[in-house]
């Protein structure tokens, strides 16, 4: 369908689910993206969602939606099939996504704004799987976006203290058994495996199943780690 509209793209190694344009087109004009047949996105975020075993029918939150580029990833992972709640605390950003899965046909996407603690709570063991893409420094993008670091200052610190919060309490929104994916676009290991190390020491009902750097340099893609880890016990 690309390339009848005049769009040549070829594959990318080990992302099965990426495409990349190497034409000048008016992308966003092709038909294929008016019926919601693709969304443009890095691979490297692509491989992220595809590190979260969702399946048709699961009980899944994507809990730091954001405009849900990983949020129809999922969707498509699950086949529509199953309940997957976006969860952000801006709403502009969950309207932006139910405006995109409205075009991808993602009906099983419910969004939710995260008003206060109490939002989060209700929610303690709903959830089969969840995805943590919480917020960081943006390190992992400066190849892109490299006057990102002048325009945004990266507040490492208070980075941390809120990504260590979000883990924490976040968490307790998996079921027994479930598995969470904490995710970065960060080089950074103090926002990555230190985070989890620090994680792990505090909660012995969670076991690390595996962890990943995307490195910039050798892949070509944006800089992101993820952690993939599974709830063993209901003991905080």
């Amino acid at each position: 369908a690309l390339a009848q509209s005049g769009i040549q793209t070829k594959t990318v190694p080990d992302v099965d689910t990426a495409l990349e344009v190497i034409s000048d087109a008016a992308l966003f004009q092709a038909q294929a993206f008016k019926q919601g047949w693709f969304e443009q996105q890095d691979a490297g975020s692509q491989l992220v969602a595809a590190a979260l075993p969702v399946k048709p029918g699961s009980r899944v939150i994507d809990a730091c939606a954001g405009a849900g580029g990983k949020t129809l990833a999922l969707a498509a992972a699950m086949q529509g099939k199953g309940r997957l709640l976006a969860m952000d605390v801006e709403q502009w950003k969950l309207d932006n996504l139910q405006q995109r899965a409205n075009r991808a046909g993602a009906g099983n996407i419910e969004t939710r704004l995260i008003s206060s603690s109490k939002t989060i709570k209700r929610l303690a063991g709903k959830a089969d799987y969840l995805l943590l893409d919480v917020p960081c420094t943006g390190s992992g993008v400066l190849r892109r976006n490299p006057d990102a670091k002048w325009r945004a200052p990266m507040r490492l610190n208070e980075l941390r203290q809120l990504q260590q919060d979000i883990l924490q309490r976040y968490s307790k929104m998996l079921a027994v058994g479930g598995e969470l994916l904490y995710a970065t676009c960060s080089i950074f290991p103090s926002e990555n495996r230190h985070q989890i190390e620090v994680f792990l020491d505090s909660r012995p009902d969670f076991v690390l199943i595996s962890d990943q750097q995307i490195s910039p340099a050798a892949t070509g893609f944006d800089g992101f780690y993820f952690a993939h880890l599974r709830r063993i016990s209901d003991c905080l």
